[in-house]
């Protein structure tokens, strides 16, 4: 029964169409802007990847239907991505275009095991700065990717999205130039102003269409998407060769950590602005596993949440997975009616609505939030964005949150403290003797030498009280500083009493050897005055018994 229901979990139900008969309407229009704004940017990615405008489009219908259907939440858009084409730029470069539909399979089955696994939660383990130094690195790669046919020029030969977008400068005909770089700016200036006029203009489409136009009518020498297809291929599994397969290990599982976090991050967002309900993360990652898997079956991409096309889908009124599946609906029409017409497209529009598209991913207001916030975060923000452009996305998150770790363990190690405390009032003659020490914060791997050193230099007292009832976090190396520090001191001929090890501390404090290490197990205290009023009557007795001897010898004499 329990496997039954986890299964049931992560698969569809009629309940995620419960309020479709009082939404529908507004599904079926947000679906539709949707598809049209989804339009230029499938097109756009499919070609800036390598894979094609053809793929894209695969990928925008197959796994859009796909996610809408089986992911964890209402109103999640899914297809190519910006993020996914720059993953997928190095692939084709160094594996041909078909290496695509292969890693799409292979990718979707990893993130498909990942949202079986119900390892879903982990991207909230992911700190902010990351997250947004993560997003300004691909949108600054997303449009340097577009500089060559925004120039009407090559790729370069790099791999590197700065270093080919040099490159490819290099190689521009400087009489021919001026047209494409036109098209992006009248396509830039549209996107611009189109919501200006009325907010639910479609910018990129008109812009295309008004630049498509000018083209045809005036013969400029702009370069087009070209043959698409007009109906969905068979699908059929890609093809396998063993020896590349293992070379596509790598980037297949670069690829499933980015369409999960992409996702996830998408998912996240839309349900923190939308009053749509919670998102499924496990389940959303099953969805999208199984959408890229899809995808690759027909000859697509891998395919992730996208953030963008979800924002216009809850501004347009969708509220439920209805609108999604218009949203595939109306793109698949596209294929059947209008491919036509969509293959005359200049290069050059699509380059100006991704450079838009990628200007508009970067906040000016949160990278001001990040940066004004702490310094560290902003080291994390900064450096996670760097290595995004220099290196790799996987490797910038990986070091991203390294970094953010670091700088967390040093905060918390700097909570944690050793504080000597003076003892209960009324005080004693030979209160001096008795020293009392409180730990607080944490102490742990980072934090624990440092309380040790300050502790075991204490000088000139018979007993040592140590408070630990204010402690919050205690580890294993925390717990072997303190039986060290109870050793060193014991050594010394000073007494050590504990007092009030909090239950949660208790495991560790005795499987690392914390209570064994006392003198004697009476001396573990749970109140502070009975911990005290025994170390004063330790001293006393101390006290008596060199006075004893100090008279024995006096008589001796």
């Amino acid at each position: 029964m329990r496997i039954a229901g986890y299964v049931r979990s992560l698969l569809p139900s009629w309940a995620d169409y419960r309020s479709v008969t009082r939404t529908w309407r507004g599904d079926i229009i947000a679906g539709i802007t949707v598809g049209i704004v989804a339009l230029p940017l499938a097109l756009a990615f499919g070609v800036s990847s390598g894979a094609g405008a053809e793929a894209g489009l695969i990928t925008a219908i197959v796994a859009g239907i796909v996610a809408a259907v089986f992911g964890g939440s209402n109103i999640q858009v899914s297809g190519p991505t910006g993020a996914m084409v720059v993953v997928l730029g190095p692939i084709v470069a160094s594996h041909g275009v078909g290496a695509v539909a292969t890693v799409s399979l292979m990718a979707g089955i990893v993130v498909l095991g990942a949202g079986a696994a119900k390892l879903g939660r982990i991207v909230s383990y992911i700190p902010w700065p990351v997250i947004e130094g993560f997003t300004l690195g691909i949108a600054v790669i997303i449009f340097l990717q577009q500089v060559p046919a925004a120039v009407g020029s090559h790729p370069g030969s790099s791999s590197n999205a700065f270093i080919s977008a040099v490159q490819s400068l290099t190689h521009v005909d400087v009489a021919t130039v001026a047209w494409p770089l036109a098209s992006v700016a009248l396509v830039a200036l549209i996107m611009v102003f189109a919501p200006r006029i009325h907010k639910k203009l479609p910018g990129s489409i008109i812009a295309i269409i008004v630049v498509s136009v000018i083209a045809a009518v005036t013969a400029l020498p702009l370069a087009k998407i070209g043959l698409l297809p007009s109906s969905l291929p068979t699908p059929r599994l890609p093809s396998f060769d063993p020896g590349a397969l293992q070379a596509l290990v790598g980037p297949a599982l670069a690829v499933a950590a980015l369409a999960s976090i992409e996702s996830l991050l998408s998912a996240r967002v839309a349900a923190s602005i939308s009053d749509t309900g919670p998102y499924d993360a496990d389940r959303e990652l099953v969805g999208q596993g199984l959408a890229s898997i899809a995808s690759g079956f027909f000859g697509g991409m891998p395919a992730t949440g996208a953030i963008a096309r979800t924002a216009v889908n809850l501004r347009s009124g969708g509220r439920t997975r209805l609108a999604a599946i218009v949203h595939a609906i109306v793109l698949l029409g596209v294929v059947y009616l209008a491919t036509g017409v969509v293959s005359q497209i200049p290069l050059a529009a699509l380059s100006g609505v991704l450079m838009v598209t990628a200007t508009r991913m970067v906040s000016v207001s949160t990278v001001r939030s990040v940066i004004g916030s702490t310094r560290s975060d902003t080291v994390v923000f900064i450096v996670t964005a760097i290595i995004t452009v220099s290196v790799d996305l996987i490797v910038a998150v990986g070091i991203g949150i390294a970094v953010a770790a670091f700088f967390a363990l040093r905060n918390l190690a700097r909570s944690g403290g050793v504080h000597r405390e003076e003892l209960p009032t009324p005080t004693q003659p030979e209160d001096e003797h008795i020293a009392l020490f409180r730990l607080d914060g944490a102490l742990f791997f980072g934090a624990a030498d440092r309380m040790l050193e300050r502790v075991t230099r204490i000088d000139n007292v018979s007993v040592v009280i140590i408070r630990m009832s204010e402690l919050q976090v205690l580890d294993a190396t925390g717990a072997r500083v303190i039986t060290e520090m109870i050793h060193g001191l014991e050594r010394r001929g000073i007494t050590v009493l504990i007092k009030g090890i909090q239950a949660k501390h208790l495991r560790v404090a005795t499987r690392v050897g914390v209570i064994t290490s006392l003198r004697h197990q009476n001396h573990l205290f749970t109140d502070l005055d009975k911990a005290v009023s025994h170390a004063r009557s330790h001293v006393s007795r101390i006290s008596a018994a060199s006075s004893s001897e100090a008279r024995t010898e006096n008589n001796s004499r």
